[in-house]
């Protein structure tokens, strides 16, 4: 098969596995390779692609590509190959041992996705096969940690181990105002209150906003009075390194207490 290889199997623990090699970022096999793959016939795995694009579930120019292929006969020829959608595709289709291994497998990272957020292959990150995708994931993770309620939360988590904890008093909400100030001011020279007040602009698209996460939900009148939501990219991953800093600091305090 092609360095683009694609492997579903069992292992020892009973668990199905998915051993993949990523060419330019996708998986490209022959209509050959999906019927050695799901142990189907040509005219099988023909029919089903030919439903695929048919139902409108994929486009055709899009997952479809020809690649110039030397033949045992040493002659070059166009073949066209399928790329990772349509394998995917093809494998909620097909009726056979490895479509159904395929299904199992394919259902487990779904339902992990849909229950924790998020769905990582440890054992390709621990091999260095994936590299090239890890500082994106650091960047990921830094963005979420970023985020108002996360942050807070992560917070109020260590300092429930304390004993005298009370979330909802006065001295506790001070705390985590002058908390969120400290870490603004280290990183703009202004308070929470001072950034709203010198950055937001009716006049500028999205009230001069800057890290506001244009993707997510929809912009809510809540929104403009977070001040993070006006600093910089340069000052949100200046606040990332201080976040994590601050947590790993408060952690170890509190951990020294109680010994």
């Amino acid at each position: 098969m092609t360095k683009s290889d694609l492997l579903i199997y069992q292992a020892p623990d009973g668990r199905i596995k998915i051993d993949v090699r990523l060419e330019d970022e996708t998986v490209w096999l022959t209509q050959a390779h999906l019927c050695e793959l799901f142990q189907k016939s040509k005219a099988t795995i023909s029919e089903h692609i030919k439903h695929i694009f048919e139902e409108g579930e994929l486009n055709a120019e899009s997952v479809v590509r020809n690649f110039r292929t030397t033949a045992s006969d040493e002659k070059s020829y166009d073949v066209r190959y399928y790329n990772l959608d349509v394998i995917i595709s093809v494998g909620y289709r097909v009726k056979s041992q490895q479509g159904t291994r395929f299904r199992i497998w394919a259902t487990q990272r779904l339902k992990e996705y849909i229950v924790k957020g998020f769905l990582l292959n440890d054992e390709r990150f621990k091999s260095g096969s994936s590299m090239n995708y890890y500082k994106e994931l650091q960047e990921r993770i830094r963005e979420i940690r970023l985020s108002e309620r996360f942050f807070y939360q992560k917070i109020k988590d260590i300092y429930t181990t304390s004993i005298d904890y009370d979330p909802g008093a006065e001295s506790t909400i001070a705390f985590f105002k002058v908390v969120q100030n400290k870490l603004l001011w280290a990183i703009s020279t202004q308070t929470a209150a001072e950034l709203v007040y010198h950055r937001a602009d009716a006049s500028l698209p999205l009230m001069g906003m800057q890290s506001f996460d244009k993707t997510g939900v929809p912009l809510r009148k809540g929104d403009v009075s977070i001040a993070k939501n006006y600093l910089n990219e340069g000052e949100i991953k200046l606040l990332g390194l201080l976040v994590e800093q601050y947590s790993v600091v408060v952690y170890c305090c509190l951990v020294a207490r109680t010994l």
